[in-house]
């Protein structure tokens, strides 16, 4: 059995963090954050920073209601030059980001938080993996919007479903780019008493 804090919350509406954890052989209750994201980045935050704040409001959103648990929140990010680019709001914004995308280099950076209520106990960390995305011809883009796989991903794809198709390299952690790196986590839950 790993290592964790008991109890332990996750504060995130992500299927796919929850199966992440559930893998590692962690136990811990899922509570959906009341919190909404923003639809626009400050231009004068780092990325870092900028995900770990997301990380850290969806696990203070809870807070009051669980003092005693150890919530773990998270948030995932992709930056292209300087610029960030969160769950798309819509088709057309999924578009807009994946014809940014496609055929660079970029990071995912996923944030995550540690919070205590009870004794305001807080670590706040990240990882960055890097992705090379093929050009994607129109038609392609256009089949892939049509399945709505986009929708509540940060970068508009994700790569553990469909979104490898798009993916010619990667860099870093894989779980990172899926939305929870558990090699930083293991470490997290390792060092917090």
């Amino acid at each position: 059995m790993p290592r964790q804090p008991e109890p332990l919350i996750l504060a995130s509406g992500s299927p796919r963090r929850a199966e992440l954890l559930r893998e590692a052989g962690y136990r811990f209750e899922v509570v959906v954050p009341p919190w909404a994201e923003p639809d626009e980045f400050h231009p004068h935050v780092e990325a870092p920073r900028h995900a770990e704040s997301l990380a850290y409001f969806k696990a203070r959103s809870i807070a009051n209601h669980n003092p005693k648990a150890t919530i773990l929140g998270a948030d995932t990010i992709s930056v292209l030059n300087g610029d960030i680019f969160g769950k798309p709001v819509d088709r057309q914004d999924a578009r807009r980001i994946l014809t940014r995308l496609a055929g660079t280099t970029h990071s995912v950076i996923t944030a995550v938080t540690l919070l205590h209520p009870e004794t305001d106990q807080r670590e706040m960390r990240h990882a960055v993996s890097r992705i090379t995305m093929r050009r994607i011809p129109a038609e392609e883009l256009e089949g892939y919007l049509d399945t709505g796989h986009w929708m509540g991903k940060a970068g508009a794809y994700g790569i553990q479903d469909h979104g490898d198709r798009f993916l010619e390299h990667y860099e870093g952690s894989f779980t990172n780019i899926v939305g929870l790196p558990m090699e930083l986590v293991g470490e997290m839950f390792a060092e917090w008493t």
